[in-house]
């Protein structure tokens, strides 16, 4: 029997949350190995781990995987959270392409300097309100569907409710105006591994303060 995924990352969110969600989400129980120094990252450079000299990797059935997409990939093929056919994979992978445009500046705001901090939040509300949900909102009102391909669970809906978590943390009110958005969030919260998983206690990790983005800092920098 194979063991559990092993993470390798940092302790915080970063680009490895939406793993941690996906495999939690699949009811998959993992181990997480910190970084904790510049040091810890050398090691795994210097032995080869990391093709592309890059965190996050996982290891996994025999493979030590890098480049997060690619990750998120093999998990979701792996349980069954990648659509039945061609078409459904090419939508799941459309949809989480528009979400991973949108997390890219979200994961970035506790690490950009303070001045700059008010100018990027404003940019996420933006894109948030006016673009990414609305195109989420709408495809879900289009077919009347519970989940956003195929009317069943998959890595698009795991990500988006991910992202709708941590843009609320940012704006409490983002999703005022999409119902269906509220719907999803709270379809998927109730599935039982993705309730247990938001649970205090959890691998979930918690919104980067100042001392864990210092911590970070000094492992990349």
């Amino acid at each position: 029997m194979a063991g559990k995924p092993v993470l390798h990352y940092f302790d915080g969110r970063g680009r490895m949350e939406p793993v941690r969600w996906l495999l939690a989400a699949a009811g998959v129980e993992f181990e997480e190995k910190f970084l904790k120094t510049r040091d810890d990252l050398g090691r795994l450079r210097n032995d080869g781990s990391l093709v592309f000299q890059q965190v996050p990797m996982v290891e996994i059935d025999g493979m030590k995987l890098v480049q997060t997409r690619a990750i998120l990939n093999y998990i979701a093929s792996k349980y069954n959270l990648y659509g039945k056919d061609m078409k459904e994979r090419a939508l799941i992978d459309m949809y989480a392409e528009g979400i991973a445009d949108l997390d890219e500046i979200v994961l970035h705001q506790p690490y950009v300097p303070r001045e700059e901090k008010e100018a990027n939040l404003a940019k996420i509300k933006d894109k948030a309100r006016n673009r990414y949900f609305p195109a989420y909102e709408k495809v879900l009102k289009s077919h009347g569907q519970d989940y956003l391909v195929g009317n069943r669970l998959s890595r698009a809906d795991v990500y988006l409710v991910e992202l709708l978590y941590h843009v609320e943390e940012l704006d409490p009110s983002v999703l005022a105006n999409f119902p269906l958005l509220k719907a999803l969030r709270t379809r998927v919260s109730n599935l039982p591994t993705v309730k247990k998983f938001l649970q205090p206690g959890s691998q979930r990790k918690p919104y980067e303060d100042e001392k864990r983005v210092e911590s970070v800092m000094k492992i990349f920098s």
